[in-house]
């Protein structure tokens, strides 16, 4: 009896496991088929552009056909091709001896230049430029391929070309450190400064008055540049490995100072000017002066992102004041969110803060620095600046959260007086709308959508946002027929019960409800910006592939992200560890109580970059919730990232907080399965925070997989990381042996 029992249990359970298998070949043959199948979205336009010196843009669009390039004019609401695309398909092959197709031209960088009349553009290698008139084809230079300046190089400011002054009779150059000019009639050169030296010189950006009696620069004290070294153990074309380097400036080190320099060229005077109010320098950027000559502006951040200035010195004796002073208990995000415009040569200037814990804009009084107005104000954010109308005295902007009961990350095109408040929002439609301007401010395209409604493009006055002509629809029938179901679109109360933590829910194509799904989070809780996509994007990421394999995918943006208050943002401060895993696990938890088909036992994460840090921490810290992480080229240590980033966040000096965030130091803590995938050649995270994070894990004895991509830069791992990652969470998430390689 109790044989028969047996036999009967292992029997249903067979047959329960082949009625709901998940992750299985056809599973993983889904999610491939699901990379091409959701693909198929046409006529959404992108790369909307406005033809100068005309009232027509262009843009272009994937259909069935392939890629079209339609070109509107707004005068009589015509929409037409851009050019010829068979003809200058034909033309193309007949140059290029190539067999190239009409709606799949490998053209790029184009522009439409001659009041509309010539298409520039490059393709196979070449600059061309196609008259539109007369459908001649000129084949021009060779492309120069040298355009990938790697993002961290420090520019050597001793280097410069010599710089003309406005009325062209001279011009300045750096000669031995020291700010020398040339009169260009003559000949004559003169000395105006003489204690430049190698280690404090004068910097070649030498900006000149409008008037071309004075000059101002920055006497610069250098500091030692940190070299990261990366190891290529299998470089392209040698047998044996190369040695390549970056300069990687980290947190802590030492900055170059900056002193500001006011020169008085016929009198050979250089006055430089008092630095009470520009010490401890993060960094002093963007001298500019003032029209009339006056004086000259420039801004000063303080190491540790806590106090911003804009300051102006005096044109005849380098006196300096303050005209703007920010100041902020955590941080002031100026990578994001600062913007400054000067009106009528300074008499007012117009600046961002978050000082009433809103991103909002200011009226200044240019010359006694006081406020004379806040322009917005509100429980919302201004994103953007687009246009300012000096004459009309309006300001037309991007911002979110405006309403209560829509998305508050949604962008919206709206308009305000810079001495009223007559705020009026010009896109109404209940989506993220992504707003093109014309040159002459009368028009603007409008593109919106949302995760879960397709993209609509619709001509608009600036004026009034009325519709002046739709543009185009997109066509999603295809995706819909591949089995297409949009993500949900959830919000749950965060740690504070208070604020609304928003997120996506990703259900695989053969969902069943009855089923029980593990989850899996997509991370990237980066301070810098806000992460869950707003506009239509069927695959995101591939989130969806992923989802095929027999999981529910999630993405949530937690606190300690922008785009929300000062308060929501302020988390992040000085503990990156946080990543909004307090908001993350409610969020998780509401959703599974309506949800009864995601198990909540069974969460895995996975991320990259700061990601891949967030989902390591995920197990270091949140092991009792997060079973399962995959992380792909951490950022494991903040001393070990780039210091620009980190200090932004983590502030300054380094003090134990670094440590505290650490996965290295807290390798110790790891529960859960691991995998980390590192790209050999990473030049944004150093690659050894990965190798560092192993070496403690193995000193811990911890169980865990690591992958090395021999020759990759940041990324997630490419194809083969990609595979290893599904693998990996079948595996553990799912128990299943994933298929073999080789059966698909």
């Amino acid at each position: 009896m109790i044989k028969r029992y047996l036999f009967c249990l292992i029997l249903g359970t067979l047959l329960i496991h082949g009625l709901f298998a998940q992750g299985t070949l056809k599973d993983y043959k889904s999610a491939a088929e699901v990379k091409e199948a959701f693909s198929k979205v046409y006529h959404a336009p992108r790369n909307f552009k406005w033809i100068k010196d005309t009232p027509d843009f262009w843009y272009s669009m994937k259909t069935k056909n392939g890629t079209e390039y339609i070109r509107v004019a707004t005068e009589n609401t015509i929409k037409k091709p851009l050019f010829d695309q068979e003809d200058l398909r034909d033309k193309l092959n007949q140059a290029l001896d190539d067999t190239l197709k009409a709606f799949q031209l490998p053209i790029r960088g184009i522009e439409i230049e001659e009041k509309g009349k010539i298409l520039a553009f490059e393709a196979k290698s070449y600059h061309w430029e196609y008259d539109l008139e007369n459908g001649k084809l000129k084949k021009g230079k060779a492309v120069n391929g040298d355009n990938n300046r790697y993002w961290g190089n420090r520019w050597d400011e001793r280097k410069g070309d010599p710089v003309q002054s406005p009325d062209s009779s001279q011009e300045a150059f750096i000669r031995e450190h020291n700010v020398w000019v040339k009169d260009l009639k003559s000949g004559e050169l003169t000395q105006l400064s003489f204690d430049g030296s190698p280690g404090e010189f004068y910097a070649a950006s030498l900006k000149w008055s409008p008037n071309g009696e004075k000059l101002a620069t920055y006497k610069v004290r250098p500091a030692p540049v940190r070299k990261l070294t990366l190891i290529s153990s299998a470089p392209v074309g040698q047998l044996q490995p190369s040695i390549e380097t970056r300069d990687y400036v980290k947190p802590g080190d030492a900055l170059p100072v900056k002193q500001p320099v006011l020169i008085h060229v016929e009198s050979q005077q250089c006055l430089p000017v008092k630095t009470d109010l520009i010490d401890h320098q993060f960094s002093l950027s963007g001298i500019r002066w003032r029209e009339d000559s006056r004086a000259f502006t420039f801004e000063y951040n303080q190491r540790g992102h806590q106090v911003y200035r804009v300051l102006e010195v005096n044109a005849e004796n380098a006196s300096i004041r303050t005209l703007i002073e920010e100041r902020s208990e955590t941080f002031i995000h100026y990578s994001g969110k600062k913007f400054r415009k000067d009106l009528a040569d300074g008499k007012e200037i117009i600046w961002a803060s978050e000082r009433d814990g809103w991103n909002h804009l200011y009226l200044y009084d240019g010359k006694t620095g006081k406020v004379k107005r806040q322009i917005t104000k509100g429980s919302w954010v201004v994103r953007e600046v687009l246009h300012i109308d000096e004459e009309a005295r309006k300001v037309f902007f991007l911002a979110s959260g405006l309403k209560n009961g829509e998305d508050p990350y949604h962008l919206h095109l709206c308009c305000i007086s810079l001495d009223k408040d007559d705020l009026r929002q010009l896109t109404k439609e209940k989506a993220n709308h992504q707003i093109t301007l014309s040159p002459d401010k009368k028009y603007f395209v409008d593109h919106y959508s949302r995760q879960d409604m397709p993209a609509v493009a619709v001509l608009k006055s600036l004026e009034s946002g009325d519709k002046i002509m739709g543009l185009e629809k997109a066509d999603i029938s295809e995706i819909k027929k591949e089995g297409w179901k949009a993500p949900e679109i959830f919000s749950a109360k965060g740690r504070d019960g208070k604020t609304d933590i928003w997120g996506l829910i990703i259900k695989p194509r053969n969902f069943d409800p009855k089923k029980s799904y593990p989850v899996i989070e997509y991370i990237y809780a980066g301070p810098h910006d806000s992460f869950v996509p707003k506009s239509f994007a069927p695959n995101y990421r591939g989130l969806n592939e992923l989802a095929e394999l027999g999981f529910i995918v999630v993405q949530i943006d937690g606190m300690g992200t922008s785009n929300r208050s000062k308060a929501f943002h302020d988390v992040c401060w000085k503990n990156l560890k946080d990543a909004g895993f307090p908001d993350r696990k409610l969020w998780l938890k509401a959703a599974a109580k309506t949800r009864p088909y995601m198990d909540l036992e069974r969460v895995g994460i996975f991320g990259t970059s700061a990601g891949g840090q967030s989902s390591t921490g995920a197990l270091l810290f949140h092991p009792e919730f997060y079973k399962v992480a995959v992380s792909s080229c951490g950022c494991h240590d903040n001393r070990m990232d780039k210091i620009w980033w980190n200090e932004q966040w983590m502030g300054y000096p380094i003090g134990e907080h670094y440590a505290a965030c650490s996965n290295v130091v807290n390798a110790g803590n790891l529960e859960g399965k691991l995998l980390l995938i590192v790209g050999e050649m990473d030049d944004n995270v150093d690659p050894s925070s990965t190798y560092q994070l192993v070496d403690e894990l193995i000193k811990n004895d911890k169980d865990f997989e690591f992958l090395m991509v021999p020759g990759m830069g940041h990324s997630s791992g490419g194809s083969y990381g990609e595979h290893k990652r599904r693998d990996f969470f079948v595996e553990h998430l799912l128990g299943v042996e994933p298929p073999a390689w080789s059966s698909f």
